[in-house]
């Protein structure tokens, strides 16, 4: 950097094109003169008053033997005060909400924290609804979300390994791991991967997604994006990975395989007998939602047969004056269902409950009534969304209704058999996709006794002691030295 002044404040003008946020005042001190420069945009007057202002003027004169430049940075009260010897830094650390200090005569910065909070405060997670367990979830600061995961895991060997991708953005990413539990060869890799990224920005933690998993061969999702602090650190201590990427509140855990997003951080707030039932319910409403309507279309179009003849009486007199086949009466139900809940998640919540109510009874009712669609049609749609609605991961949703409509094409033109060969491939598709060496469908296949436990049941804590040696092979013990 230019040791004059001048050239200095002038640089950094066309640098940010004369910005209209850019403040630059140029005070006296100590027989020189010092320029403040800062983003009004991102940096707070009060702390510029207060810690640097103030500072400047009321500084004690060095001895004879002392310099200038070191008086003043020692003069700043802030805990966070740093040397720039380029102007690409000074330009970064303006951006980020640090006021820097020129003084004239020396080709040096002083960078002095002075953010604006710009964020929201904690609050309750609004995409996972929480009914027992800690009520806090991440937001877009990035400090206050290291700091959720650190009040919860008081340990030296949390490691955060900070990364600044995007050519323009320069988004701090950051890389969480217990250094003991996580596997070194799956933090590395991931390492590897971020350090490989190259675009102009990121600015979400989606984007980031794809070059972590750059072989998406399966609809179903291989991380998890959550926003609840105690989902996070409970995988770090199952050995997983946590990505944090500034300026979003969703974080990203990896590996994540298929039988964990049946899981939820709150069963291990209740009771294990309870929660075991509870997930059978969610394996039951997954084969419900993805399989049902393909079975019903199956069997009431090429296997009527196979109803009793009470029912298939029942189903002949509500069809009748219906003019359409059963699988369009189902695509029907099913393409009108998700029109409104996509409206439904759009619109303000003010307008969804009426939404609702007009699609959902209104609109079903009517559609009965004027002989479109079967009673048992509108039942069978109703039941296999319900079902659905148990998964809130929006990736797992997506998944579920790519298979729903593969199934029930198959169903609609081969009948069971087309059934059959759609369960077949679902079952095989997903048996051979891998998540970082990791198969989708472990515990299950290969069996693993310890993981297969903890994804069907939930267990006892004094009885829930080794952690999945699928993730990793360190400190396979949780509950220390018991037996």
């Amino acid at each position: 950097m230019d040791k004059k002044l001048e050239k200095w404040v002038n640089h950094i003008k066309e640098m940010s094109t004369n910005s209209g946020d850019l403040k630059i005042r140029v005070l006296p001190f100590q027989g020189k003169k010092v320029a403040t420069v800062y983003f009004e945009s991102v940096s707070s007057g009060s702390n510029i008053n207060d810690f640097i202002l103030k500072a400047l003027v009321y500084a004690k004169k060095p001895q004879f033997f002392q310099k200038v430049f070191l008086n003043l940075q020692n003069q700043i009260p802030s805990n966070n005060v740093k040397i720039l010897t380029t102007y690409e830094d000074v330009f970064f650390h303006l951006a980020s909400g640090f006021t820097c200090l020129f003084l004239d005569g020396y080709p040096k910065a002083i960078a002095i924290e002075t953010r604006k909070e710009l964020s929201r405060s904690i609050s309750e997670s609004s995409s996972e609804s929480i009914i027992r367990g800690p009520k806090d979830s991440f937001t877009e600061n990035h400090s206050t979300n290291l700091g959720l995961i650190r009040k919860r895991i008081k340990d030296p060997n949390l490691v955060i390994t900070d990364l600044f991708l995007g050519k323009r953005t320069k988004t701090k990413v950051s890389t969480i791991y217990i250094k003991d539990i996580a596997d070194t060869k799956k933090v590395n890799r991931i390492l590897e991967k971020l350090k490989q990224i190259n675009v102009d920005g990121i600015l979400d933690s989606g984007h980031i997604r794809e070059f972590l998993i750059r072989h998406q061969n399966t609809v179903f999702p291989k991380v998890i994006s959550t926003e609840r602090p105690d989902l996070a650190c409970s995988s770090l201590l199952n050995g997983k990975i946590v990505i944090m990427v500034e300026s979003t509140p969703y974080v990203l855990i990896i590996p994540a395989l298929f039988f964990d997003f049946f899981k939820n951080p709150e069963d291990y707030y209740q009771m294990p007998i309870n929660i075991s039932f509870t997930r059978i319910l969610r394996y039951l409403a997954f084969f419900i939602t993805i399989m049902a309507p393909a079975i019903y279309i199956a069997i009431t179009t090429f296997h009527i047969e196979m109803l009793p003849s009470s029912l298939l009486f029942s189903l002949y007199t509500q069809k009748f004056h219906v003019p359409f086949p059963t699988a369009f009466e189902v695509l029907l139900l099913m393409i009108t269902f998700e029109i409104l809940k996509e409206c439904d998640i759009r619109t303000p919540s003010a307008m969804g409950t009426s939404m609702s109510i007009v699609g959902g009874l209104v609109l079903g009712d009517a559609a009965v009534s004027a002989g479109i669609v079967s009673s048992i049609s509108v039942i069978m749609v109703a039941i296999t969304s319900i079902s659905g609605l148990l998964f809130s991961d929006i990736d797992m949703i997506n998944g579920i209704r790519f298979w729903r409509l593969f199934f029930i094409l198959a169903s609609t033109f081969l009948g069971m058999i087309g059934f059959i060969l759609a369960l077949i491939i679902f079952i095989s598709k997903l048996s051979s996709v891998k998540v970082m060496g990791i198969d989708y469908l472990t515990p299950l296949t290969p069996f693993n006794f310890v993981g297969f436990k903890d994804s069907f049941f939930r267990l006892p804590k004094n009885k829930d002691k080794y952690r999945p040696s699928y993730l990793t092979d360190k400190n396979q013990k949780k509950l220390g030295d018991s037996k």
